[in-house]
Order: structure tokens, then C-alpha cells, then sequence
């Protein structure tokens, strides 16, 4: 059966547990359901008074993990049009369930008796079950690990009431379900304080809703699920990504997802898992809820660089030394795995698990440009950059704690850069997507190429060249995935011409880090351009030709979507930290492609700065964190 539809849906996340339905609030199936853990616990929820269904009129979000519904029926006793029965449902998800307060109102000038009933049901089925559409039937018995809670008490059948409303007045019952079975989990910290205005009012809108997806989608212990509902679990790619991408909130959620991994790094080679010595895994799964992959699945080319390169960001913005200095035997580990390949950082197709490795892991994600599909192994541009960074960055981290071997790192990432050099880039002008499995070029013009800059792989004239490339591949809402060229377009799939904003993102601070700031400001305009679209929570990805149109089966809240607002105000703000070195760096974007802004709240190295800039470029630092080196 298909996958199901989400672009209708309305989703109020608190990680591990995520509350979908479509605008009226009834639950019915397809992908409607609250759940944790990647259970559903709940698949069905309809509400009727005197047997009838409300007629929805407004659905309001009123946070990343709550919001409002609000129907109305027709007037009682007489044909006008006014309705005189409001009912409203307060949906609130937290961690290990939800509660929904449904509220009847009597806004007539008579006494209203009517029987209000709620049809409740489970089909416990697993996330990859709901995502194959292919689940069990529901039933009314819910299990041992669900408690369902309503108050007050029914006194119409297992979860109906008569009800006596007079004029003007109100009614209201709770219901609350909780997954008991799994071990209880808080939220994982205090709601970020980052804040912006400017005189673009979308950027504010931007960055407080990527603030609140961002807290909403924190893991207790610490790290970014990647996204709801499919993802609402660790990634390694994903959460270490976020969290980067996330830093002017903290060290906090880097930390945390650091940990995490680290604890799961590989130590053995599992042909069925993909696990290797010092890879870094792609996700991980409730054992009884895992589906067509193995509940820790490692099949990922690119996490164990992006984990040396996160720890190494972490630190630079203020990760107490001694976090650091745990993750230090992890981090050599990884560049052990990186110097195990022969060649180029390239991988194979997985026996048990996903063909390609990259954050582009569709089946016909890495295609030529007359839409082939390559063939493998494959060597991923980016994949290369990762590891010339994290090469360099390992050595950083060597030097920091007295480890050896730092200078090694640092001729092999020299070697990188010139092998890389001499094979990547195409007669066009451009570098490859990839080297096939027959070392040849797979030279379709895509995104992937923005994430090599800022990285230091290319040198200034490559990296204007890059910057070029990537000019032809904005839209006005974003970096397509590929030039629209290409064989294989199709601005609606999932990663032939589709935008990410994590995407663009990433290439957005890659402009500024190699001093492209009017490419960046432009794409600025174009994020800012797409959250317009979609009320300032980005999806994790959406056709970007003539208007922003919803890809029908995109997470949202996505974390390195939310993450999107973070790093705009870094690359806006031209910010540089080295907190290890009592550093901190402003260099704006001039002038400004939001007139004058205000950044407030941005944590550094457990301080926070403070800072205005004009639309010129001027900046005004209020307060600043002082640095202990």
C-alpha cells in the first residue's frame, strides 16, 4: 500500500511521542495517531454529539507540542444559520502520551442536553508499519502498556456522557493516554532563550518556530530526534547535523547526541548491520518496533566524519574540556575508520538495509546528469569534504588533549584535497556528485557540491566556482537537490530537484565561511521566501519551482529544518567562535537582506550575546560571554 500523506496534517511533537490528525482533530487512519516509541497507541479518536460530528471551522497551533481545534454544530431546534453548539479540543502531547480537553459551549439561550461520545481505539502498530500503509485492525481493547484516563467518569457507555449545558456555559472532560510500558522520560531541558526581531518579521517567525520544533523534538537524554513522525528516534547523520546547525542555542544538544553515539560506536564487523570499527550509526529503533531495518542499523558514509567535526564545533563553542576529552578515544576510533578505505571514502550498497549511504539514501538519489542511476561503489563529493574537515579537525582535537598522530591527520587531509582534485571535477567546470564503482564521474549538477565549502577542500577559485553552480541551482525558495537539467528533474520527488532546507542551509554557511555573501544573502531571501509558505515551520522538504508546494509525505518538524533559523542568524551575523582561544567574531552579511535585526539570547560557551546591527551591516554588541581559555 502507499505511504501515507502528511502535508493536511496537523502535529504536536514531544519526543519520543508525536500526535498526528488531519484540520478537524478527529483521528481516522492513514497516518492519524498518537504515538511513542514508534507505537501507535492511539489510531482512532472520533468525538459526536447526539450522534453527529461537529463541523471543524479552525485549527490553531498554539506550540510545537499543543494546539487548539475548534467545530461548531447547527443550531438546535430552529433552520437559522447560526450555530449555537462550539466544541473545541485542546490536544496537549508530552513525552509518554497526550491529553486532549474537549470543551462543549453552550452559546444559546436555552439549556442544551445532548450525549457527547468519544470512539477511542489502538491498532499498536509499529511507525514502519503505519509508513508501508500496511497496519493491523483497530480495536477498543488497548493493551497492558496503554492506560487510557478520562475524566470525568463516563455515565453513557465505556466513554460517553449525558450532558446538561446551560445558557451560556460550558463542559468539559479530559482524556489522557499513556504508553506505561516504556520507562518514563522528562523533557530535556528549559526552553532555549534565542529570539530575534527584525524589520523582516519573517526571520522572527522563522527562528521562534524553529526554536520550538527544535526543543519539542529533543530527546531526554539530550539529543535531536530527527523528525516526526517517521524519524522520532536517533540519527546519526540527522542529530548531528541539527546539532550543529543548532549551535547559537548551545552545547547542550551536541553533547547529547555526541554521547549517545558514542556509546553505540561500532566495534565489529556485522555484514547485516553494517557495522564497522568506529563507524558511527545511521539509527536506531525500539527493538519490538524496528521494521525492514535492524533495530541499530549503521548503513551511513558520512556520520562518523560529521561526529570528529561536531565534537570539534562543540568544543570551539564552549563544551567544557573535560566532555570533550571523554569523547577523545571515540574520536580517534572514527579517524581510524576513515583512513580503513582504500581510496576515496566510497561505500556499497547494504545487503540488509539502504543502496545509497549519503543523505541523499532514495534507491535513484545519485544519478548522471541523463538520469542514469549510478552504480557502485560510490564516492560522494561531500563524503570527501567531511573527511578532509574532520581530518583536520581531529588533529585540532589531538593537539588539544596531547594525543599523537595529529600531524598525520593533517597530511592525510592534504592528500585528500589534491586526489580529490585531480578526480572530481568534471570538464564542465564543476564537481561530481560522485565516483561510480569504475571510478568514473557521475556529473549531474546538484546541491551536494554546497557542502563542500567552508570546509577548506577547495581552493578560492574552486569554491567560486561552486558558488557559481549553486547560484543556478536557486530558486526563489531555495537550493534545488539537482540543476533542473538534469535527466532524472523533478521538483517533486523526494531528491531529484526537491529543496531540504538543511540543504540550503549548509550551503548557506559555506558561502559565508569562503566570503560569497551576496550569493548568501540571496539565498537568505529564499528561506525566508519559503517559510512565508509554510506558516515559518519548514518541512523537511517541498517543491521550490514557481511556489513552494508540499511534498506530500515530508516530516515536519524535521530538526534540521528547525534548524534552518539558528544557522541563518549565524551566517547573518558572519559569527566565528573559538571559545578554547577566547574568540568571538562578527562580520555581518552588508548590507543586511533583513534591514536591521536583533539577536538576543545566543548562547556562547555558557554565556549569552546580545547584538544589534543595522541594515548596513553595523553591529552593536549589548552583551557578550566572557570566555575562560
Amino acid at each position: 500500500m502507499a505511504q501515507p500523506y502528511l502535508h493536511e496534517h496537523v502535529t504536536c511533537v514531544a519526543a519520543p511521542a508525536t500526535w498526528l490528525s488531519g484540520p478537524s482533530g478527529q483521528l481516522r487512519g492513514g497516518a492519524d495517531g498518537l504515538y511513542v516509541d514508534d507505537r501507535r497507541v492511539l489510531s482512532r479518536l472520533v468525538v459526536t454529539v447526539d450522534g453527529a460530528e461537529p463541523v471543524p471551522v479552525q485549527v490553531r497551533r498554539t506550540g510545537a507540542s499543543s494546539a487548539r481545534f475548534t467545530a461548531v454544530l447547527p443550531a438546535l431546534g430552529d433552520d437559522g444559520p447560526d450555530p449555537t453548539v462550539s466544541l473545541t479540543r485542546d490536544r496537549r502531547t508530552d513525552p509518554r502520551g497526550g491529553t486532549e480537553t474537549i470543551t462543549l459551549t453552550n452559546l444559546s439561550h436555552v439549556t442544551l442536553d445532548v450525549s457527547v461520545a468519544v470512539e477511542a481505539a489502538t491498532d499498536w502498530a509499529t511507525m514502519g508499519a503505519v509508513k508501508d500503509g500496511n497496519v493491523p485492525p483497530s480495536t477498543v481493547d488497548f493493551p497492558d502498556g496503554v492506560e487510557v484516563v478520562p475524566s470525568p467518569l463516563p455515565d453513557a457507555g465505556p466513554l460517553g456522557w449525558r450532558v446538561t449545558v446551560a445558557p451560556r456555559a460550558s463542559w468539559t472532560a479530559t482524556l489522557r493516554f499513556t504508553r506505561t510500558d516504556a520507562a518514563p522520560a522528562a523533557r530535556a531541558a528549559a526552553p532555549s532563550p534565542l529570539r530575534v526581531t527584525a524589520d523582516d518579521r519573517r526571520l522572527d517567525a522563522l527562528v521562534r518556530a524553529g526554536v520550538e520544533d527544535l526543543d519539542a523534538l529533543r530527546h531526554a537524554d539530550g539529543y535531536y530526534t530527527a523528525g516526526s513522525p517517521w524519524y522520532l528516534t536517533l540519527f546519526g547523520r540527522d542529530s548531528l547535523w541539527a546539532a550543529r546547525l543548532a549551535l547559537p542555542l548551545g552545547t547542550d544538544a551536541a553533547a547529547g547526541t555526541l554521547r549517545a553515539l558514542a556509546a553505540r560506536q561500532g566495534v565489529r564487523h556485522d555484514p547485516d548491520t553494517d557495522e564497522e570499527p568506529g563507524k558511527i550509526l545511521h539509527e536506531v529503533r525500539p527493538a519490538d518496533a524496528a521494521h525492514w531495518l535492524p533495530p541499530v542499523y549503521y548503513g551511513t558514509v558520512d556520520a562518523t566524519a560529521l561526529f570528529i567535526s561536531t565534537a570539534a564545533d562543540a568544543y570551539r563553542w564552549g563544551l567544557p574540556a573535560d566532555e570533550v576529552r571523554s569523547l577523545v578515544p571515540n574520536v580517534e576510533r572514527a579517524l581510524d575508520w576513515l583512513a580503513g578505505h582504500d581510496g576515496f571514502i566510497a561505500y556499497r550498497s547494504s545487503a540488509k538495509g539502504l543502496a545509497n549511504h549519503g543523505w541523499k539514501d532514495s534507491g535513484d538519489g545519485i544519478q548522471f546528469a541523463d538520469g542514469r542511476i549510478a552504480k557502485g561503489p560510490l564516492a560522494l563529493c561531500e563524503v570527501q569534504a567531511y573527511a578532509y574537515r574532520a581530518a583536520l579537525d581531529g588533529a585540532w582535537l589531538l593537539d588539544a588533549f596531547d594525543r599523537p598522530s595529529a600531524d598525520h591527520w593533517r597530511g592525510w587531509a592534504a592528500d585528500l584535497a589534491e586526489r580529490f582534485r585531480a578526480a572530481f571535477w568534471c570538464p564542465a567546470g564543476h564537481p561530481a556528485v560522485a565516483l561510480d564503482g569504475a571510478g568514473a564521474q557521475v556529473d549531474s549538477v546538484t546541491s551536494n557540491i554546497g557542502h563542500l565549502l567552508g570546509t577548506g577542500l577547495l581552493a578560492p577559485q574552486e569554491s567560486a566556482r561552486v558558488a557559481g553552480q549553486l547560484a543556478g541551482l536557486r530558486s526563489p525558495f531555495g537550493i534545488r537537490t539537482v540543476a533542473p537539467s538534469s535527466g532524472g528533474y523533478n521538483f517533486l520527488s523526494y531528491h531529484l530537484g526537491s529543496v531540504w532546507p538543511h540543504d540550503t542551509a549548509i550551503a548557506l554557511l559555506g558561502l559565508v565561511r569562503d566570503g560569497h555573501r551576496e550569493e548568501a544573502a540571496a539565498v537568505i531571501r529564499a528561506l525566508l521566501n519559503a517559510s512565508e509558505r509554510f506558516d515559518a515551520r519548514l518541512p523537511e522538504l517541498f517543491g521550490g519551482d514557481d511556489s513552494p508546494t508540499p511534498y506530500p509525505a515530508s516530516c515536519r518538524p524535521q530538526a534540521w529544518a528547525a534548524a534552518t533559523g539558528p544557522a541563518v542568524l549565524t551566517a547573518l551575523l558572519g559569527l566565528d567562535v573559538d571559545a578554547t582561544a577566547g574568540r568571538l567574531t562578527l562580520n555581518p552579511i552588508a548590507p543586511s537582506p533583513v534591514g536591521a535585526y536583533r539577536v538576543q539570547g545566543l548562547r556562547v560557551a555558557g554565556g549569552e550575546l546580545d547584538v544589534s546591527v543595522t541594515a548596513a551591516g553595523e553591529a552593536t554588541i549589548h552583551s557578550a560571554p566572557k570566555f575562560q581559555s
